[in-house]
């Protein structure tokens, strides 16, 4: 049972890390540079593509769409750093539970999550070149 709760804690630890890195990071257009607020259709080509509008309902959607961004962008922000504070004090409570070479395994995996974040963040700044 320590073992599958430390391996689904593990596990969240480093798909939230990683998000939270992503979305961290803000640029031009998103929270990831990209217009299309990381496929959540927010872009005007979504809207657009999706219901269809003519260029003058593109015009009127465009500044409704431009006044919320900051607004769900920093909603969005806030809640993931609240779910990494949560993630942060689970695995704080669970280390002193684990034995020694579980404790060196669960390190491995931080390390090896901070090593794909770094990359990640590597491209994404190259791509934005």
């Amino acid at each position: 049972m320590k073992r599958n709760l430390l391996t689904v804690v593990a596990a969240g630890a480093i798909a939230l890390g990683g998000f939270v890195v992503v979305q961290a990071q803000p640029g031009p257009g998103g929270p990831c540079g990209h217009g299309d607020w990381h496929g959540h259709a927010f872009g005007l080509k979504g809207i657009t593509e999706k219901l269809n509008l003519t260029s003058d309902q593109q015009t009127k959607v465009q500044p409704i769409l431009d006044q919320a961004k900051p607004q769900i962008t920093a909603i969005h922000q806030e809640a993931m750093q609240k779910m990494k504070t949560v993630m942060d004090s689970t695995l704080s409570q669970i280390r002193p539970l684990l034995n020694a070479d579980q404790q060196k395994k669960l390190d491995d995996i931080q390390k090896a999550h901070q090593d794909m974040m770094n990359a990640h963040k590597a491209l994404h700044n190259a791509m934005q070149e």
